[in-house]
């Protein structure tokens, strides 16, 4: 009997999935998150590339489960949530847990232990994802409730839509985006100067609003996102010498696939390409950098139909809504290993986590 059950302890830990062996840990992070981008959304952007991706130079890949608390099939706000607190919580919870309790998040752990910050997005910097990180609310919906957060953490560099919650807001007579500037920010937006016409000195944090609310798409002229994604990691370096983290979303290509709209999710897709293409650059010259790519959920249910060729997409959508199914998540750089393998979305917080030292 003792032999037996030897037999079986030798067995079960020789099958037992070993923990990953960090080789190095990184000194800064970047979490790329594609809204609404599944493998069917990457594969389409592949094709449609002259089947090429930036995705396909990244060592490490893993699948990420998405469900929130409350329900199979997550919402962005819930989603963001997990990779920013690391804590599963409500559709439409931000930075928040299933009790409705605060959570610190990432960002802010980040900028407490002397990190520099930032994030770029391209929808308003309310919106649920970009929201997630830094703000504290049940509901994200309560758009000028998550601007006045952006007051409260010390977050070195923001670049989004969302103007009018800043400085044309309803709820109370702030401004805002006088305040950033009391505070000692460089504050710009598109009705004054094109991103890439800005000075970006590291010695004053930086705030630029791309949009009035939300900003266009990559079809109707949206070209700063490339830009935004080579200039943002050199500028969060000089901020710290302890290092940054820093959060980039495509965020629209989950707008097209909710539109059913195959060519410009497509158009979405390569745009955060590009965007990924930057940071890797930067990664592969830097040498301490963790680049992670990932989504909060897949969105559409989209297909490549049979009977398209490599050079002929014929995309089709399931559903106008989200869906349950894994997303891929790609890791490059330092502690890379650590992301191989299945993952609930939360384990993504802890991984980064514990990676930075926290």
């Amino acid at each position: 009997m003792k032999s037996v059950l030897l037999l079986f302890l030798f067995l079960f830990s020789f099958g037992a999935p070993k923990p990953a062996i960090v080789s190095s840990k990184p000194k800064n992070i970047i979490l790329l998150i594609g809204d609404g981008m599944g493998l069917a959304q990457i594969s389409a952007g592949y094709y449609a590339n002259d089947q090429k991706i930036n995705l396909e130079k990244f060592p490490v890949t893993g699948l990420v489960m998405t469900h929130s608390s409350s329900h199979l099939i997550t919402d962005s706000a819930a989603g963001a949530t997990a990779y920013a607190c690391g804590c599963k919580t409500y559709n439409g919870a931000i930075g928040m847990n299933a009790k409705k309790k605060r959570c610190l998040t990432l960002l802010e752990a980040a900028e407490q232990h002397g990190l520099a910050t930032g994030m770029v997005v391209t929808c308003s910097v309310t919106h649920a994802t970009p929201a997630a990180f830094i703000a504290h609310v049940e509901s994200r919906s309560a758009s000028e409730d998550i601007a006045r957060f952006f007051l409260e953490t010390d977050i070195d560099l923001l670049i989004g839509g969302g103007l009018k919650f800043f400085n044309d807001r309803k709820t109370d007579t702030r401004n805002l985006y006088h305040e950033l500037t009391q505070k000692g920010y460089s504050v710009s937006s598109f009705t004054e100067k094109k991103l890439p016409e800005l000075t970006f000195l590291p010695t004053q944090p930086l705030v630029w609003f791309g949009a009035q609310e939300e900003p266009t798409t990559v079809a109707e002229g949206r070209d700063w996102l490339p830009f935004a994604a080579e200039m943002a990691p050199v500028f969060l370096r000089q901020r710290s010498a302890k290092g940054f983290f820093m959060m980039l979303e495509g965020s629209q290509i989950d707008w097209a696939c909710h539109a059913n709209e195959g060519p410009r999710a497509v158009q979405e897709v390569l745009d955060f390409n590009s965007a990924i293409g930057k940071i890797l650059e930067f990664a592969q010259a830097d040498g301490e950098t963790l680049v992670i790519v990932t989504a909060d959920h897949e969105t559409g249910g989209l297909a490549l139909e049979q009977g398209a060729s490599p050079d002929s997409l014929d995309l089709a959508f399931n559903t106008k809504e989200h869906t349950a199914v894994f997303v891929p998540v790609f890791a490059y750089g330092p502690g890379s290993e650590m992301f191989s393998g299945i993952m609930d979305n939360t384990s993504i917080y802890e991984k980064m986590r514990v990676l930075l030292g926290f």
